[in-house]
């Protein structure tokens, strides 16, 4: 049958944009399970996958580590992605063969979906979904030979829809201060990890921060309707949904959910737009062939299926944030701060080689990657690398909920020197031997003024405002 009309034939660009940064991201992903999934949820991690999986059957949490982990598996593993992912980022599968890309595809999603479906709270982002259900869609990409489906073209369309959409539409059954334009005055400030420039921007002009709101209800309640229209209305929304998430780029650490946005935000663009910046891109290329044209429909039916329950959730009075309703992550609900914390609280662990600290004792500091803790340091830009433990440390003032699993083992493991944890921070205070005893103390932060800053030099003012957790030590039948 004639399928000319489910080509796509103005979206090479697109294609080769979406592919790639899909393929970086993945990427990005497994170097990060290389460097951080053992101390966290290794076999002798936080948050043992072995116990894990003892505990969740296959079908709830599909993953190749159900029927074994070791820490030298999930090595093999992320090495596999990050080899597999590298090669789709050169594009030399697209070049070879349309049955090679998607095989590569296939192999990238189901060892990713394989550590997240494991990673318990260390893996609970928005942004892992989001990733499994873009890299999902991926599979039908197709190669460089054939011109890409309007249908792949139009499901990643929908999923820029639903992130922007789901995003909007929680914060305004969210926080009030959504509706009333002022989340921004404190947002820059208390967001979970500030970059170089959040400073600046949080001491903008309040007038300013009110604009922030606004644009930001535009990009996400307004827009995306614009995705499903005619060009040139299309390519205009997928811009400011793109210049949107570059202006959250700059002004903070959120990972790769901005980046993995403005990647399936492109799928608005068409080639007359994208071909002034790629001129070498453009390529000429076949219509696809019929049984992946079946395949492309078949995966659309399979997303309106899917659909439902998310639609549901964006229509319901309770809407959930960032969901998953289904084990393979394919098709999900979005959403992003909801509610914004107006303190910043902070818990800073201490360590001291006093075995009974009294009040005399010296307590050291130690000092985690991105998260702030020395007053003076000036917080830094790791976005889109995500540094998971820090992400964590910034949700255990909210709620001790969020720790209760993990966090006593993390203080019993720098009270042992554990290599892989103290990998994860940014300075041990303790090199030789490990501490006696630890704390957690519970800080305010606030950022400095334009004042404070040009007298002290220092970009935070902190106020202890008590313990977190008490002082504790291990026995000393346990200790090294």
């Amino acid at each position: 049958m004639p399928t000319d009309w489910l080509a796509a034939p103005d979206y090479s660009i697109s294609r080769l944009l979406i592919g790639r940064g899909i393929a970086a991201i993945y990427l990005i992903g497994f170097f990060v399970a290389l460097r951080q999934f053992r101390p966290l949820l290794g076999e002798r991690g936080l948050l043992p996958v072995p116990r894990f999986v003892a505990a969740v059957p296959f079908m709830s949490a599909p993953s190749l580590f159900q029927w074994h982990y070791s820490d030298r598996l999930l090595v093999i593993v992320a090495w596999s992605g990050a080899v597999v992912a590298a090669v789709l980022l050169l594009g030399i599968p697209q070049t070879i063969s349309l049955p090679l890309t998607m095989l590569a595809w296939i192999v990238l999603w189901a060892l990713y979906l394989s550590i997240v479906n494991v990673g318990q709270t260390f893996y609970a982002f928005g942004w892992e979904s989001l990733l499994l259900e873009a890299g999902f869609l991926a599979i039908f990409l197709g190669s460089d030979a054939y011109v890409p489906s309007a249908l792949v073209i139009f499901l990643y369309r929908w999923l820029a829809f639903r992130v922007e959409f789901g995003a909007g539409l929680i914060k305004m059954r969210g926080d009030r201060c959504w509706r009333d334009l002022t989340c921004l005055d404190y947002h820059h400030e208390t967001q979970p990890m500030p970059n170089l420039l959040s400073w600046y921007f949080h001491r903008l002009p309040r007038p300013f921060h009110r604009l922030e709101v606004l644009g930001n209800h535009v990009a996400q309640l307004v827009v995306p309707f614009g995705l499903f229209l005619p060009q040139p209305v299309a390519a205009i929304a997928g811009s400011y949904m793109i210049l949107t998430q570059l202006y959250l780029v700059v002004s903070g650490n959120y990972a790769w959910l901005n980046w993995i946005t403005i990647v399936v935000a492109v799928a608005a663009l068409p080639d007359w737009m994208l071909g002034a910046l790629l001129p070498f891109a453009r390529s000429e290329a076949a219509p696809p062939p019929t049984v992946f044209t079946a395949g492309a429909i078949g995966l659309t039916l399979l997303v309106a299926a899917l659909s439902y329950q998310p639609v549901r959730n964006l229509l319901g009075r309770r809407q959930l944030m960032n969901y998953s309703f289904n084990s393979l992550h394919i098709v999900n609900t979005y959403g992003a701060f909801g509610s914004v914390t107006r303190h910043r609280d902070e818990v800073v662990v201490e360590g001291t080689d006093d075995a009974d600290p009294t009040e005399a004792s010296t307590w050291r500091e130690y000092e985690f990657t991105g998260k702030p803790g020395d007053p003076a340091r000036r917080p830094r830009q790791f976005a889109p690398y995500h540094l998971r433990l820090d992400w964590l440390m910034w949700f255990l003032p909210l709620s001790p909920a969020y720790g209760e699993q993990w966090f006593l083992r993390f203080l019993e493991g720098l009270l042992r020197n554990d290599p892989g944890l103290l990998g994860l921070l940014r300075r041990n205070p303790f090199p030789d031997r490990p501490p006696r005893t630890i704390r957690a103390r519970l800080y305010r932060y606030r950022y400095t003024t334009w004042s404070e800053r040009r007298q002290s030099g220092a970009w935070w003012v902190r106020e202890l405002t008590g313990d977190y957790f008490p002082a504790v030590a291990l026995r000393p039948s346990f200790e090294r």
